[in-house]
């Protein structure tokens, strides 16, 4: 009979698997992490910018006469002088805190046609102000000498009020003419009027 060759077994791979890189002997791999990305202030810096004029945007922004602006800024110092008076003791430095945001107000909210008054009612409302809120509570004569007394000593409150009143209302006068002159030149040329024969 006939014998079949047989084979002798071979072995078979075995499969291993892959070993991690070593960057050197004896050590494991280090794993290299991206560096942080750098943060941009400057994005940051007009997120904010138009943050704030969107909200400023959503303020009341009325326009009143002369007489109105006066009335809201006479009434408005008056009553933050009680408010000082009951709160803070009668405090000039917040009463001069306080009327910087009423001066700029004022000249933000004046109609363009009463851009004037605005830096002349600002001072006559910040002596109006101090009434309640002025040492001397004795006759007219002390009550007088308060008041000389308290525009002496803070006047930079009201200078300081004055200035911001005059600059915003120079800003708004230079801003409407450069508009009216920006119209001016847009609207078309008018043609000459034809000239009537005299016979």
């Amino acid at each position: 009979m006939e014998q079949h060759r047989m084979r002798p077994p071979q072995p078979r791979p075995r499969r291993t698997a892959p070993l991690p890189p070593q960057s050197g002997r004896g050590r494991p791999a280090t794993v290299q992490r991206a560096a942080p990305r750098p943060r941009q202030p400057a994005a940051s810096y007009v997120r904010t910018v138009r943050r704030l004029v969107q909200a400023a945007r959503r303020m009341p922004n009325p326009r009143l006469t002369g007489i109105g602006i006066g009335l809201f800024c006479t009434a408005s110092m008056f009553v933050l002088a009680c408010v000082d008076q009951v709160v803070f003791g009668g405090s000039l430095i917040v009463y001069g805190v306080l009327f910087l945001p009423v001066s700029a107000l004022t000249a933000l909210w004046v109609r363009p046609a009463d851009l004037v008054t605005a830096p002349i009612v600002v001072p006559i409302a910040f002596v109006v102000g101090l009434l309640p809120i002025m040492e001397g509570s004795g006759g007219l004569g002390q009550r007088i000498m308060g008041l000389v007394t308290a525009l002496a000593m803070h006047a930079g409150w009201l200078y300081g009020g004055t200035l911001i009143a005059g600059v915003i209302t120079t800003v708004r006068k230079v801003r409407l003419m450069a508009r009216r002159r920006a119209q001016l030149r847009r609207r078309p040329p008018r043609p000459p009027r034809p000239r009537r024969r005299t016979a």
